[in-house]
């Protein structure tokens, strides 16, 4: 932040600085402090996401019960996750189903699945434990060091999907987020595969997101960052590549 003098960057942290004492609390408290904090961030992310891909009322209210669901099931029957899960993509596709919705149908269907998949990772936060929030810090270091050092840098675009971004800045910051991982002693090579690929994957897949929608951020109401799931986006695709090699 002090070296790239944006007041941008400035905000944003000054924001987290507020909020990273919450946030670590409820991680003090156990699994049912990192539930609580999940769920709310889920039901948060799912509003910003309905948003953003034109759900309706109905299909937003079963797209955040089903990514509560999820949390809580992580929480009290780990054991009954896949089949939660299961039954939560069979509310969201039996929403515009039982609608008849022909026209928008397969939209809204893909639309929510999507939204399941990707948010659904918050569940993870759950058993991972104070792994989860090593992962936040580390994704989160990662970003901004891309941010900062891929202008500089220079090279080529990373994606169309987010031409700001280039290789260079990636590099820099997986780079910054594995080394974040060894100073909390918490660098294994699936947490490395987590930070380097998932959070860049992470920032892309709500890039696309946002691009079709034709918005600019997720939301308006995070000082400096837009909205809650502008500053989530590389944890969650971190956390789901994480439950994929665990």
């Amino acid at each position: 932040m002090a070296a790239t003098r944006r007041r941008e960057l400035m905000v944003r942290w000054c924001v987290w600085a507020l909020g990273v004492p919450l946030v670590t609390a409820a991680f003090w408290l156990g699994p049912a402090g990192t539930a609580v904090l999940a769920a709310v961030v889920g039901v948060v992310a799912v509003v910003e996401y309905g948003a953003l891909v034109r759900l309706g009322p109905v299909d937003r209210v079963a797209l955040g019960a089903a990514v509560v669901a999820l949390v809580l099931s992580a929480w009290l029957a780990p054991g009954e996750l896949l089949r939660v899960a299961a039954v939560g993509a069979l509310v969201i596709a039996g929403v515009p189903l039982l609608a008849g919705d022909a026209e928008h149908g397969l939209r809204r269907l893909g639309a929510g699945l999507l939204g399941l998949a990707w948010l659904g990772a918050l569940a993870g936060l759950v058993p991972a434990g104070a792994l989860g929030l090593v992962l936040f810090v580390a994704v989160s270091i990662a970003d901004i060091v891309a941010f900062a050092a891929g202008p500089r840098l220079g090279g080529p675009r990373l994606s169309p999907l987010s031409p700001a971004k280039r290789w260079s800045g990636t590099l820099a910051g997986a780079a910054a987020g594995v080394g974040t991982l060894a100073a909390l002693s918490s660098l294994t090579w699936q947490t490395a595969v987590a930070v380097a690929v998932g959070g860049p994957l992470g920032d892309l897949l709500e890039s696309m997101v946002k691009r079709g929608a034709g918005a600019k951020d997720s939301g308006r109401w995070l000082a400096g960052a837009g909205g809650l799931l502008d500053r989530i986006d590389s944890l969650l695709m971190a956390l789901a590549v994480l439950l994929v090699l665990s």
